[in-house]
């Protein structure tokens, strides 16, 4: 593979400094700092979005007849990386990075004219109805029915863990049209309005005390069949794209350099209690730098192979399990450098604007509610023994 930049690839990445620096506000990059979540503070996210689509730069991977960049894969990574590195906020884009590629290659004409404007301009907001209590990833095991009835389908089920639904207008959803046949072959892909009658939203708090997640309830929810994205019962299909975008290809390792470097600012604050003199610690953080050095290597691969099929494939996988991993490693090391510091509660001040007083360093406050975040990263977007086993199959001919 060939990442080295190019003259155009210098000057374009630049460009991306001098955007971020004329566009990133103190209170954009502290929303992007406080968050202990996977997505930051969701009205200042939606604020920076605003300069993405005023610039012409909301939609990266889009192509241009659709209103997108249509940059190179090494475009994108240079827009991620100093994004990483300069604190811009992780804006809850399902439209943009999930269902928009989806139903440009799926839909119809009619859901591509009436979608993807909206979703480029953030006028729409979506959330994914995927995981169920009992189907999370054993995804095709979902019980969530949709009966015909004339020209709609009358919807019964639950799905939970759907990130951002509180905010959310629309969602796009897995659902089951047949009992027939393997499993994933009764399944069906559907796009609908959330405030659409029978849909109620329970919240529910992480153990960070963050809400991001909830669970939703579909009691009698009637949606026109113009809602189907692709072939009825051929979901699974669909579903599976998408999760290809959800899973690799967006510069985990930057996200991860970055995190690194700030985290161990934190624990230079303690010098003085030696931690960073300590051979063990030491180590460890060398351990887990090289560790990210590999996800950063992973990535390259999957820029390389994007390049030449134009999607990421199983290697989605390998950057699910190792990403997710080192991210996981670099809060519990830092974690450890907090000692005491990592103890005291303070989710308000984890909040953009804030006037409460840390008692941790500023930046441990984050800190805390990422580290408690991140158990979950092993589980969410399909568990890592799931991947496993995808990338043995798929990947190693197992």
């Amino acid at each position: 593979m060939d990442l080295e930049m190019s003259a155009a690839d210098l000057a374009f990445r630049d460009e991306v400094c001098k955007f971020l620096a004329d566009n990133l506000t103190d209170e954009i990059r502290e929303a992007a700092r406080l968050s202990a979540s996977s997505f930051s503070d969701f009205h200042v996210s939606q604020r920076w979005h605003k300069a993405l689509y005023d610039k012409g730069w909301a939609a990266r991977s889009w192509p241009l007849e659709h209103g997108g960049c249509d940059w190179t894969p090494m475009q994108r990574y240079i827009y991620d990386t100093e994004a990483a590195r300069a604190d811009v906020p992780t804006a809850f884009t399902m439209g943009i990075s999930m269902v928009g590629p989806v139903i440009m290659r799926y839909g119809n004409q009619a859901q591509k004219d009436c979608f993807l404007p909206r979703i480029l301009s953030a006028e729409d907001v979506w959330c994914q109805g995927y995981s169920e209590p009992g189907s999370g990833s054993d995804l095709a095991s979902l019980q969530t029915r949709a009966v015909a009835d004339g020209d709609d389908y009358v919807i019964n089920g639950t799905k939970i863990w759907t990130t951002g639904a509180q905010y959310a207008n629309l969602i796009f959803c897995l659902v089951r049209t047949s009992e027939t046949g393997k499993k994933q072959e009764g399944i069906s892909f559907l796009i609908f309005p959330m405030d659409t009658p029978g849909i109620t939203i329970q919240p529910i708090n992480n153990i960070a005390d963050v809400h991001s997640f909830n669970q939703i309830f579909f009691d009698d929810v009637r949606v026109p069949k113009s809602s189907l994205v692709g072939a009825e019962n051929d979901g699974w299909t669909v579903a599976k794209y998408l999760l290809e975008f959800e899973r690799g290809g967006s510069a985990f390792g930057a996200k991860i350099e970055a995190s690194f470097n700030a985290y161990h600012r934190i624990a230079a604050c303690f010098a003085d209690q030696g931690a960073l003199d300590e051979p063990l610690f030491a180590q460890k953080v060398a351990a887990v730098k090289i560790q990210q050095m590999a996800v950063e290597n992973t990535e390259h691969r999957i820029i390389a192979e994007i390049n030449r099929v134009g999607r990421p494939g199983h290697a989605s996988s390998i950057m699910k399990v190792l990403g997710s991993e080192t991210d996981q490693r670099v809060t519990e090391l830092f974690l450890d450098a907090l000692n005491i510091y990592a103890a005291p509660h303070q989710p308000a001040a984890r909040s953009p604007g804030n006037n409460s007083v840390p008692v941790a360093p500023a930046a441990g406050v984050a800190l805390v509610g990422k580290y408690l975040h991140n158990r979950a990263a092993s589980i969410y977007s399909g568990s890592n023994e799931i991947q496993r086993n995808i990338i043995a199959k798929r990947v190693l001919g197992l």
